[in-house]
Formats: C-alpha cells, sequence, structure tokens
C-alpha cells in the first residue's frame, strides 16, 4: 500500500512478489466495486478489526475495515489534512490515529470531489457514506469515535460487548485451531455466541437480507483454508537462512487478503503467495544475499514510510522477517470443527483477538516464540503515543524477550500519522540499536 513517493522517506519500498502486486490491484478493483454497489443503494459497513466480519461476508453485505482504510489514507498522505480537520474542530490533537482517521475524514468537505484534472481529492476518490458503523467495547474511546464517525454519515451506530478471560492458557497458540473450548472459559463463548445472534438481528432488520447458517459454515471453511496458506507460508520463512522475502512484501500482501477472509479470492490468494514463497525457498533466492541478522517488527506498520524496513539492509544485512500479520493470520484465525456449530466456532475466533495481541500474558508469551521460531537476533519494537489498547503491556513484552536473551527497542511513533515522524532520526536510532546491540548479542550468543 505505501509505495509512493514522500518527503518523510529517502526511498520508495521496493516490493518484489507477484503476489503483492495483485493484491494492491485487486484492492483497488474492490473497491471501486464496492463504491459502485453503495451508489446503486446497497447497505454498506464500517467495521472495527475485531468485529466478525464473517457474519457480513456470509450475508453479502459490503463492509470496509478501519484499520485498512486508515493505513489506505496513511499511505495517500492524507493524514496530515485529516487530523489537522480535527484540530480545527476542536477534537483533541492526540486521539488514536488507527480509530480516528476516518472520523476525521469525515469532516472533510473535498472527499468526494475532483480536481481540475478530475483527479479525485480523497483517497480513491474517499469513502462511501455507510448505513452500518459496527464496533466492539474493547477500547474506553473507541465506541465514542465510531458513535460520532455514524452521526456524520447519517449511519447506524452499533457497538459489541467485549468480555475477558478468567483463565490464561500461556501457549494460548496451541489449543487454538481444535481446542478452543478449551481455550476460553465455557461462559465466555455463551456470550460471544448470544452478541452474534444479537448482530445477526441487527443486520438482517437494517439490510432486509437474511442470514443463512450454511452460508457461515463455507465462509468459515474458506477462511481456515486461507489461513492454513498463511501457517504454511510463516512456517517456510522462518525455517530459511536466509530468508526468500521480507515482510514489505508479506504485510502488503496478507493485510488486504486478511479483511476479505471468507471470500474465494482472498483463498486462492494465500496459496498464490504461499506457492511463490516456497518457488523461491526452492531455488535459494534470497530476499537480501548478505543476510546476517534477523529482526523482529512488533506494532502496526509504518504505512507512510513503507521503506524505514528496508533501510538496514545492505549496511548491516540485517533483515525484518516478521511481523504480526502474517504470523497472526497463522495462529490466531483458524478454528476446526466448524461443522459442529458454525456461530459458537466464529465466538471462538474473535472473542480473544484482543488477548492475543494485546495482553500479557497471552502476548508476551507468544512472542518469545515466534522469535525463537524465526531465529531472532533483535526486536523492533513501535509503541504508539495515542493508543492505550496498542501499549500492549510493552513493559512485559520487552522483559520476556530481554529475559530470553533478545534485546528490544522500543520507541514511540505512529502508523499513519507522519507528523512527528522524522526518517533520519529513526533511521539513525534503529542504526544504534544494531550496532550496540544486536551485533554484541549475537556475537556473544554465536560466537562469531
Amino acid at each position: 500500500m505505501a509505495d509512493e513517493k514522500r518527503p518523510e522517506s529517502k526511498s520508495s519500498a521496493v516490493k518484489k512478489l507477484k503476489a503483492t502486486a495483485a493484491a494492491s490491484v485487486y484492492q483497488k478493483q474492490w473497491f471501486a466495486g464496492l463504491k459502485a454497489r453503495v451508489d446503486a443503494g446497497e447497505d454498506f459497513g464500517y467495521l472495527n478489526a475485531d468485529v466478525p466480519m464473517e457474519v457480513l461476508c456470509a450475508m453479502d453485505i459490503p463492509y470496509v475495515v478501519n484499520q485498512w482504510w486508515a493505513a489506505i489514507c496513511g499511505a495517500k498522505r492524507m493524514t496530515r489534512k485529516y487530523f489537522g480537520l480535527l484540530r480545527d474542530a476542536g477534537y483533541r490533537d492526540d486521539l488514536c490515529s488507527y480509530c480516528a482517521t476516518a472520523f476525521a475524514e469525515s469532516l472533510d468537505p473535498d472527499d468526494h470531489k475532483v480536481d481540475a484534472d478530475g483527479k479525485p481529492l480523497g483517497p480513491w476518490g474517499g469513502l462511501p457514506d455507510p448505513t452500518l458503523a459496527i464496533t466492539r467495547l474493547t477500547c474506553d474511546c473507541q465506541s465514542k469515535i465510531f458513535e460520532l464517525f455514524a452521526k456524520n454519515h447519517g449511519a447506524s451506530f452499533y457497538a459489541m460487548e467485549n468480555t475477558v478471560a478468567r483463565k490464561v492458557p500461556l501457549k494460548w497458540f496451541e489449543l487454538a485451531p481444535d481446542r478452543w473450548e478449551e481455550l476460553y472459559d465455557t461462559d465466555r463463548i455463551d456470550a460471544g455466541v448470544e452478541e452474534l445472534k444479537e448482530l445477526i438481528r441487527f443486520l438482517e432488520m437494517k439490510t432486509g437480507k437474511m442470514f443463512d447458517i450454511n452460508r457461515l459454515e463455507y465462509v468459515m471453511n474458506l477462511i481456515n483454508e486461507q489461513e492454513g496458506w498463511y501457517r504454511k507460508t510463516r512456517d517456510l520463512i522462518a525455517a530459511c537462512h536466509p530468508v526468500p522475502v521480507t515482510v514489505v512484501d508479506t504485510i502488503n500482501a496478507v493485510m488486504q487478503a486478511q479483511w476479505q477472509r471468507g471470500s474465494e479470492w482472498a483463498a486462492v490468494h494465500a496459496k498464490s503467495l504461499y506457492e511463490e514463497v516456497k518457488a523461491l525457498a526452492d531455488a535459494g533466492v534470497a530476499a537480501v544475499p548478505n543476510e546476517k541478522y534477523r529482526l523482529m517488527w512488533i506494532g502496526r506498520g509504518i504505512w507512510h514510510d513503507f521503506s524505514f524496513y528496508q533501510r538496514f539492509e545492505q549496511k548491516y544485512g540485517a533483515v525484518f522477517v516478521w511481523t504480526m500479520y502474517l504470523a497472526m493470520g497463522a495462529d490466531a484465525y483458524i478454528r476446526n470443527h466448524v461443522e459442529k456449530d458454525p456461530l459458537r466456532a466464529l465466538a471462538a475466533r474473535y472473542i480473544g483477538m484482543e488477548d492475543f495481541l494485546h495482553m500479557p500474558p497471552w502476548n508476551n508469551t507468544w512472542y518469545v516464540q515466534q522469535a525463537a521460531q524465526n531465529d531472532i537476533d533483535g526486536v523492533v519494537y513501535m509503541v504508539p503515543e495515542n493508543c492505550m489498547q496498542a501499549v500492549e503491556g510493552s513493559y512485559f513484552i520487552k522483559k520476556a524477550l530481554e529475559d530470553a536473551g533478545i534485546p528490544v527497542l522500543t520507541f514511540n511513533a505512529d502508523p499513519v500519522d507522519a507528523r512527528k515522524w522524522n526518517a533520519d532520526s529513526m533511521t539513525g536510532l534503529v542504526d544504534e540499536f544494531i550496532e550496540t546491540r544486536v551485533i554484541p548479542t549475537r556475537v556473544k550468543r554465536k560466537g562469531e
């Protein structure tokens, strides 16, 4: 997504995979088709990433995911303008960018206009007016932002409840695919099923479309197929020394398809990604021929400066090989035995997503396991300044990784708002980290 020339970066990110290019082409075509459906009068949902979008997919209700759209706006350099509009409207200047970008866009009177040359002023012509805005109560401010967003667009606002765990199996990634009744408290899954039934009733009343449990089972099985390919891809990359592909390709190839999960295209695309990476691995192709140090990125993508990930390859042979985007697909989404109860399987998928990403010890245990599997030499961890949810127990994550002998660099930045980002200073920060911590630790650990 972030492939344009920008003043904040030294160069553009270089993407090499056909699957990455295919995802980029598809998302633009899909978005144009979505706008056509909305223009024709169809209902359209705007969802937060932890909303069970599988229900809308099964009901053929078009939707856009909040975090994906924020990334598009960031990549298109629109967030400086949008957050200026928020400030001018009297809102705080440090609202969580991922949640607030679309709300800020809704304040732009030019969003759906074109310039003198006929070029759209808004990203991809701007977000169509949703008729539905759906989030979960996983954050103190998120629901209010969605409510204000819905008001500006004339949409119906719907909030789903969130529950928290009373028991915490440390190796959730081993239990999630097949033993999710053991992973969660029974009454927590029960509550998730009831929330799904309420959501379905809301959607049926608002759109006039009827829910079909058999269609949901089909969608869920397609998702299991898609995520299974991500698991094979993740494990293949982890086993390769040097890696055949870096995060610049995998993030862009995976993110769009994840927000289209349940579609035939997403499953086919995930397979094509694996086959392309495997062909490179079988041919002995190295993404960075001088690979020496393997880096892990924790946090959301730097959508406004994607070339950041490639600035350390030639100088140090330091390669970003891991992000949550591919790895979460591999471990967090698969729910087998769907045919027994599709709604219960879906509840078991979405109720724990915030735990896996944002709650120690769920997340820090997983990060340590993933670091070991991928032979990670150092971790670069972006902690957003303005999102308490995404702070993710950063102290515990850093401590767990460093206790495992892996150096960690933490810094504050924003994934879509580039106003506080300085490419030179942030690059220098990672340069120093590699020179003073990653290289010495690797020498000490492996005697190099």
